[in-house]
């Protein structure tokens, strides 16, 4: 694994960010329908199954399995499932449920109140856990349906690294400002005069010591506060303009019973949505451990120069 200084990630690394680059794009998924795998028993996958899933996490981050669960809310589903791709580390969040793996349904009680992922309000950009501290960022990203939405409730899904692609191929100083360590901060969340948490800083890409790349995001307007800085205003806005502007890349669908997302932290949206007789349920696991498998691959000649090959 090529070291931080050499990574395809680090904008003064033009030679193996180009060789990354062209791989990347190479036979890159064409639309949503060729990232669903159709699996039999999603608590016992076949060896084909999990290397059908792998191979296309490994080169957009993210698969959608079609299993034949329906409505089954056995909870072992999306653990078990996880757990084949090396995922075992769940971020226990303050609203999951005791066993960490999140009811994403509406609820109105006191401690889900407020929170939009418990209504049916729609959810911006964003990639999971961005108010984490850096010692516990999201790395692993799971969505299993057990109910949809009688109407709406859809996901947007966009790719970290091609958002990474187009932003380094217009400008690599933005790059830069947006992998400084004090780039985004998460003001603290404070209820009835209590501090939830505190105040977190960060960057939004940040290269990881396995050499993978990692995305902190948000596209809400409030209660987030960027780094006064020109260079970095510019990436922002360039970084949105990519977001909300459809593109070959974009993915749009809707989970149904039996279906579920395992990505690693992919960027995504949900849109509002109403209930019918049986209320919407997703589970959501969130962990601190990235997809089994996934790591950046280089070309050869890309891996002699940085000396791992």
């Amino acid at each position: 694994m090529p070291s931080q200084a050499l990574s395809p990630f680090n904008p003064d690394n033009s030679d193996s960010y180009a060789a990354w680059r062209d791989a990347k794009l190479r036979h890159y998924p064409s639309s949503l329908e060729t990232l669903i795998v159709e699996i039999g028993d999603p608590r016992n996958l076949t060896q084909a199954e999990h290397d059908r899933i792998q191979q296309l996490c490994r080169k957009s981050n993210m698969a959608i399995w079609a299993g034949l669960s329906g409505h089954d809310a056995d909870k072992q589903i999306i653990r078990q499932l996880g757990s084949r791709f090396g995922l075992q580390r769940l971020d226990h969040n303050m609203c999951a449920d005791n066993d960490a793996i999140t009811s994403l349904t509406v609820q109105s009680d006191a401690l889900h109140r407020g929170y939009i992922p418990y209504s049916d309000r729609p959810i911006a950009w964003h990639t999971d856990g961005y108010y984490n501290d850096l010692q516990h960022q999201i790395h692993g990203l799971l969505l299993h349906c057990v109910n949809p939405a009688a109407t709406g409730g859809e996901n947007d899904l966009l790719d970290h690294e091609i958002v990474f692609i187009r932003i380094m191929d217009e400008n690599p100083d933005y790059i830069r400002a947006l992998m400084h360590p004090q780039a985004m901060t998460i003001p603290a969340n404070v209820v009835d005069g209590e501090e939830i948490r505190p105040a977190r800083s960060g960057p939004v890409f940040a290269i990881y010591p396995d050499g993978h790349l990692h995305m902190r995001y948000t596209d809400r307007s409030r209660s987030i506060a960027w780094r006064e800085d020109a260079c970095l205003s510019e990436a922002v806005s360039f970084l949105k303009s990519i977001l909300h502007t459809p593109s070959e890349w974009h993915f749009r669908g809707k989970l149904m019973a039996g279906q579920g997302l395992i990505c690693n932290n992919v960027l995504h949206t949900r849109s509002g949505f109403e209930d019918g007789e049986t209320p919407r349920l997703i589970y959501r696991a969130r962990y601190f451990d990235r997809l089994h498998g996934c790591e950046p691959r280089l070309s050869n000649s890309a891996q002699r120069n940085a000396g791992t090959g």
